[in-house]
């Protein structure tokens, strides 16, 4: 084995898998058995690649071409004007003074007016059902028994996956789920639709107290439901909203669709027409009853332990006459997808299975596959957010190594320890984490990786614990939560990472621009805030 390889191992895990009895050959009538060998999440601060740093100062670069495209102006104005014909009055007239000023103030003028405008988040909302649909671990067996659509050993398979899960008693579901008709119906789905984005909204619309009619953007992101007309046409009628809105429908982009969803807006709002600015709301939700799987498929079975009711709704403005009440403005926005390889793209499929019966399958490889692209994510994010110390630090570790020819493979014992790359740190670069509380698996290994403390993961794993996973919202209940436990300051740094289908990783970093207040009865956990944090 070469130096590189003697920490593969470390990166497997092995289990036996009974495949049944042998119907033919020499081992006909007896057990047989085989050892399945998978990755499991890999050591995001062992390994980093040049590419996504090169990206991330791509990034870096496009910000600041603004600012560095007006120097040679400066220069060329100012060059010539020595200090002796600034004093000299025989030299220097009043027509020469008000010419080179007004090619500072054009300099000036046109960095402003070239600028991206700045993205203000005034509000957001998240839905909270009502007390009538929570659902317990145990009354989820109970009453899925009582609906007839499962045998007993999916039973048994989803109670196991309910116990490890991290999620608590006090979870929602649509009821229609558990009756002994079929759920999966347009019907039901525009039904839990209506209650979810409906309900979202309007505590929106009254909280930041502008009227349907004043947006004029709409983004609307549901994965797995996309009827027709579309969720979005549908908000524009029930609300009314002005002919010339611009709405969007993004459908089937996974848990990491809410970032996506952000950066469309974003896009929408700094390229539109509107000399006055304009106002953009971002709605973000799954359906659960539409999705919900009922046959025995244990891969296909596993999103139903964990996807529950859920809908957020955000405002954005780019007016900058709303700094003043926004509570948040965006800094970056980081996307990347591995859907160009075929592992990735597979890791979470929508399909049939043996009974032709439509669910959502999770691959045993989404560990891996999520881990390489949350990797390159937070690699590319790096540049943009880091302090410069840590830059360095890094830049001085990685120049180090190319120099004596790859840390690993330059010597043993303490050689290699000496040249191994250093990993920034990134708890330095935020104050707040969200991310995507997918399970409390993907969470545990998630800190072990990138080496975070509990209070880090927090308002994930709390969450998880009192919603369940909501897909794309989830990220805004947990904001919610930093927010009514009043731990949000100005200036503070909130990261938000989601990760979902395709494979798609995302990242979206926000800057607090006023210390949340007290919450208000339109906060989603006022009413168990006193509970929270809890023991998982």
């Amino acid at each position: 084995m070469d130096g590189g390889g003697g920490g593969e191992h470390t990166l497997l895990s092995t289990e036996i898998v009974n495949r049944g009895v042998e119907a033919s050959g020499p081992d006909a009538g007896s057990q047989t058995f085989s050892v399945r060998v998978r990755r499991r999440l890999p050591d995001l601060l062992q390994s980093v690649n040049l590419k996504y740093v090169k990206l991330g100062y791509h990034y870096l670069i496009n910000h600041a071409i603004y600012l560095l495209a007006t120097m040679p102006l400066l220069a060329i104005a100012f060059g010539s004007l020595t200090r002796e014909e600034i004093w000299d009055d025989a030299s220097c007239d009043l027509a020469s003074l008000l010419g080179y000023f007004a090619v500072l103030v054009f300099t000036a003028f046109v960095y402003y007016m070239s600028r991206p405008r700045p993205i203000y988040l005034i509000d957001f909302a998240c839905y909270r059902p009502s007390d009538d649909l929570k659902i317990s671990k145990e009354d989820f067996i109970e009453q899925a028994r009582k609906s007839g659509k499962f045998d007993e050993d999916s039973l048994e398979f989803q109670s196991r996956i309910l116990k490890s899960s991290g999620i608590g008693d006090e979870t929602y579901i649509p009821k229609a789920v558990m009756s002994q008709e079929k759920c999966a119906t347009m019907k039901e789905g525009r039904a839990e639709a209506s209650a979810v984005i409906f309900g979202a909204l309007d505590e929106l619309f009254d909280k930041c107290r502008i009227r349907p009619k004043d947006v004029g953007v709409l983004v609307v992101n549901c994965s797995l439901f996309n009827p027709t007309p579309s969720l979005s046409a549908m908000i524009v009628n029930h609300y009314k909203m002005r002919g010339n809105v611009l709405s969007f429908n993004l459908g089937g982009m996974g848990c990491s669709a809410g970032i996506i969803a952000l950066d469309l807006a974003r896009d929408m709002l700094q390229a539109g027409p509107s000399a006055s600015g304009d106002l953009a709301v971002v709605v973000s939700t799954e359906m659960v009853t539409f999705n919900w799987y009922q046959g025995r498929n244990r891969s296909m079975l596993i999103p139903n332990c964990f996807f529950r009711m859920g809908c957020s709704a955000v405002l954005l403005s780019n007016r900058r006459r709303d700094f003043r009440r926004a509570k948040y403005r965006l800094e970056h926005l980081v996307r990347t997808h591995k859907g160009a390889d075929d592992r990735s793209f597979r890791s979470i499929y929508q399909e049939e299975d043996e009974e032709r019966i439509k669910g959502l399958a999770i691959s045993r490889d989404v560990m891996e596959v999520g881990g390489q692209a949350l990797k390159a994510n937070i690699t590319t994010l790096g540049p943009l957010v880091l302090p410069l110390s840590e830059q360095l630090i890094f830049f001085v570790t990685l120049a180090w190594r190319h120099l004596v020819g790859g840390g690993v493979q330059a010597g043993a014992g303490s050689m290699k320890k000496k040249l191994q790359l250093y990993i920034p740190d990134y708890k330095l670069a935020f104050e707040h984490l969200c991310v995507h509380a997918a399970s409390k698996g993907v969470l545990d290994e998630l800190q072990k990786n990138l080496g975070l403390r509990d209070s880090d993961l927090e308002a994930s794993r709390m969450t998880l614990h009192r919603f369940g996973n909501t897909s794309s919202s989830t990220i805004w209940y947990e904001l919610a939560y930093l927010e009514a436990k009043e731990l949000v300051r100005r200036g503070d740094r909130i990261w938000q990472l989601a990760f979902g289908s395709g494979f798609k990783c995302n990242s979206a970093v926000w800057r607090a621009l006023r210390r949340a207040s007290t919450p208000t009865r339109s906060n989603p956990w006022l009413d168990c805030l006193h509970r929270y944090p809890v023991q998982l």
